[in-house]
């Protein structure tokens, strides 16, 4: 019998880097390192749509050989895998397990009281944050434990921390291509920032998958970019560090309403990179204001432009961060991460 039973949606034969997609990979990789591939069984959720019927021979075949049954579904999915696998497991009884992705687990379940009930049935609950622990426990989820984000990165060393010698200053974005992640905050911010300046302080990279309903939208933009803004494409997350270590700084205007413990801060920790971020969701968290990063009120661009211009009359305030950030990013290593979940997986 398999120890686990992993449901969720790894995209085979497609080039995906979406949290949902990447996260599930993640996790895989790093159980099957610590328990070898002989123990683990998955089923990949991409597609199960057009074929259910499919699906649910597949689901059937999982619960009945593994122990533990992971799943990782994104808001649609949870309303069809949860009441499916708690009816297979009245045959098997086995411990469900539920690896939550993103922060829209709490108001869901506030609206939505009959999947609160069926949520409870599970053994486990797995949020990225101390918040989302708290409000599932306020809501009456006594199976909830916190589980950060978390990636195998090489983190750099001090000795190779990349420090900034002038003007220019090389900032970037490293997250989804769509407006809900401040893209065009970004922009923007930087643009005024030079202008005002009257020359250019600060350069902008941006990488990311670009949404495909917000392609069009983006490929406007990009028209119009002058030469210190540029859109460079996509990143492999295992080669996030190597690209990340040479910038300045990390922009994360965000205010997208699934944001959890977002993994491109866990990519600008490893790198020493400084995060400059809305204090939106859960970044308060994660980032601590004027130690690893800056946090400004959520859409203030004027507090975003108050922060660069700072910035650009002391730049050695974001430099004096970076040795914090390595510091940070060993609190979310795999070893550390996993070791707290294989317990519940016994």
């Amino acid at each position: 019998m398999y120890q686990i039973g992993i449901c969720g949606h790894f995209g085979r034969g497609k080039k995906l880097f979406d949290g949902q997609t990447v996260k599930t990979k993640i996790l895989t990789e790093e159980l099957i390192k610590k328990l070898g591939s002989d123990n683990i069984r998955i089923i990949d959720t991409h597609g199960w749509k057009s074929n259910p019927i499919s699906f649910l021979i597949k689901c059937y075949q999982l619960i009945k050989v593994c122990k533990n049954i992971i799943i990782l579904p994104a808001q649609n999915g949870i309303k069809v895998f949860v009441p499916l696998l708690l009816i297979l497991n009245k045959l098997f009884h086995r411990k469900l397990h539920y690896v939550v992705i993103g922060g829209w687990l709490p108001e869901l379940l506030k609206k939505n009281n009959s999947l609160r009930k069926k949520l409870t049935k599970f053994y486990g609950i797995y949020v990225e944050t101390d918040s989302m622990v708290k409000s599932l426990k306020n809501i009456g989820l006594n199976n909830v434990r916190r589980l950060p984000n978390f990636k195998r990165l090489e983190i750099l060393e001090e000795s190779e921390l990349v420090y900034s010698t002038g003007e220019p200053y090389k900032l970037c974005t490293f997250s989804r291509v769509v407006k809900e992640k401040g893209i065009e905050d970004a922009i923007d911010v930087v643009k005024s920032v030079n202008e005002a300046l009257g020359r250019t302080v600060y350069t902008l990279d941006i990488y990311g998958q670009i949404d495909e309903k917000y392609s069009g939208r983006f490929e406007e933009l990009r028209k119009k970019f002058p030469f210190y803004i540029s859109y460079k494409g996509i990143v492999n997350f295992n080669d996030s560090v190597k690209v990340l270590k040479n910038y300045f700084a990390l922009l994360f205007p965000t205010y997208y309403k699934g944001e959890g413990f977002a993994g491109t801060i866990l990519d600008a920790f490893a790198s020493g990179l400084p995060v400059i971020a809305t204090n939106w969701k859960y970044n308060g968290e994660i980032i601590q204001n004027k130690l690893e990063g800056f946090l400004y009120d959520y859409k203030t661009n004027n507090l975003l432009k108050d922060i660069l211009f700072e910035i650009a009359k002391k730049p050695s305030i974001i430099i004096k961060m970076k040795k914090n950030c390595l510091k940070k990013a060993k609190n979310y290593s795999p070893e550390i991460v996993i070791g707290d979940f294989l317990k519940y997986l016994a």
